[in-house]
């Protein structure tokens, strides 16, 4: 959705993270006369402490960002629902050997739902977050589109948010580039123009991830193999380790690094490969499962099109078929290296996103990945 499309004086609530990027967010909607409301979620408070817990300087920054708006903040608290219907999953999959991208859930749940139910009780017509992507209204819907910085685009991270949600969602930072909002923030006097990125586990932030999952799902140690079989190595639970890893693996010897090729959940084992380039670390397929197609669903198949199957790659050429029942197979032209199971595919037609799913497998069809188990908190 464009600025212009929307009429002045209408109230948008707000994400504000303690960021740059929703602070300029915010400040271009208060420029644009719309009623503003900046809204602070806490979604992580399991284990704060001083170390990790940067929440309290995050909400500082976004006090100082809204004072300097002349605008309102209010707090919320989603640390049950982000542990319920993100968090928990999160665990589930990786006990079940996959990798997990808590990022596009937390959207989905928590940014895209339980926000905008928050502040639809406040009154608010829109929300409003500084994610750098686009949206554009058709006769089928609302059109996810790429942000206009390729560098920053966050599109990926958004494919599973539906259209209601989107219909009530606003981007200000579609057409801006990092460095356009860092000069903005700087010419704002807004404290945070120089603010780092934050990096980690959504909402959790940045932990030394090994110890900090060993923490929720027990270690099952078990054997590093090679792909004939020979013994190299222990592991220390395969939910540990993930599809083209090479660090932390501790195999030495000479030749060429080894890489993490595959898990074998049943004998617990991890299978490794040496050598970046080993034929067993690509795949020219994969199947995946629980679909969401943002404007037309199901798409007409075979639908040719581009996809990542990770963040920040480059688009790759696909075709996806045998669509049915939120699953499909998508067939590359070339071999893509390190397809993991766990996480999403998302597809493109030039500046659209089409939708995208969870990478199921790229071996053998699997059953839908879905994780319905739920974990009591600490």
């Amino acid at each position: 959705m464009f600025m212009s499309d929307l009429d002045e004086h209408k109230h948008v609530v707000v994400g504000i993270s303690g960021g740059v990027d929703s602070a300029v967010a915010a400040a271009k909607l208060v420029q644009q006369r719309y009623r503003v409301t900046g809204l602070f979620m806490k979604n992580w408070e399991d284990d704060d402490d001083e170390k990790y817990c940067a929440a309290a300087a995050d909400l500082a920054d976004a006090e100082s960002v809204c004072r300097r708006l002349d605008i309102e903040l209010r707090t919320i608290n989603f640390s049950y629902e982000y542990w319920e219907q993100v968090f928990s999953l999160f665990l589930h999959s990786y006990e079940s050997g996959y990798t997990p991208n808590p990022d596009v859930l937390c959207n989905r749940e928590i940014k895209f739902k339980e926000f905008l139910q928050y502040a639809q009780t406040l009154g608010a017509d829109h929300i409003a977050t500084g994610h750098y992507a686009g949206l554009r209204q058709t006769k089928e819907g609302f059109e996810l589109l790429r942000g206009r910085d390729g560098g920053k685009d966050q599109s990926y991270f958004l494919y599973a948010v539906n259209q209601s949600s989107f219909a009530h969602s606003m981007f200000p930072l579609y057409a801006a580039t990092k460095s356009q909002v860092r000069a903005e923030a700087r010419r704002l006097g807004l404290k945070v123009h120089d603010k780092k990125d934050s990096t980690g586990i959504c909402f959790i932030g940045e932990r030394r991830f090994k110890d900090f999952l060993a923490r929720y799902v027990k270690k099952a140690p078990g054997l590093i193999q090679t792909l004939d079989g020979k013994r190299v190595g222990e592991h220390d639970g395969l939910m540990f380790y993930t599809i083209g890893q090479r660090q932390g693996l501790g195999i030495g010897g000479a030749g060429e690094p080894w890489y993490v090729a595959n898990k074998d959940d049943k004998h617990n084992v991890l299978y490794v490969a040496q050598g970046h380039e080993h034929p067993a670390l690509y795949s020219n397929w994969l199947q995946a499962t629980d679909l969401n197609w943002i404007c037309v669903d199901p798409p007409t198949e075979p639908l040719p099109c581009s996809a990542k199957i990770r963040y920040r790659q480059p688009d790759q050429t696909c075709i996806i078929e045998d669509i049915s029942a939120g699953v499909a197979n998508v067939r590359f032209r070339q071999a893509q290296w390190a397809v993991t199971p766990g996480q999403s595919i998302v597809f493109y037609d030039d500046e659209r996103c089409l939708g995208g799913g969870t990478i199921a497998t790229c071996e053998a069809l699997h059953n839908e990945f879905r994780v319905d188990q739920k974990y009591p908190r600490h």
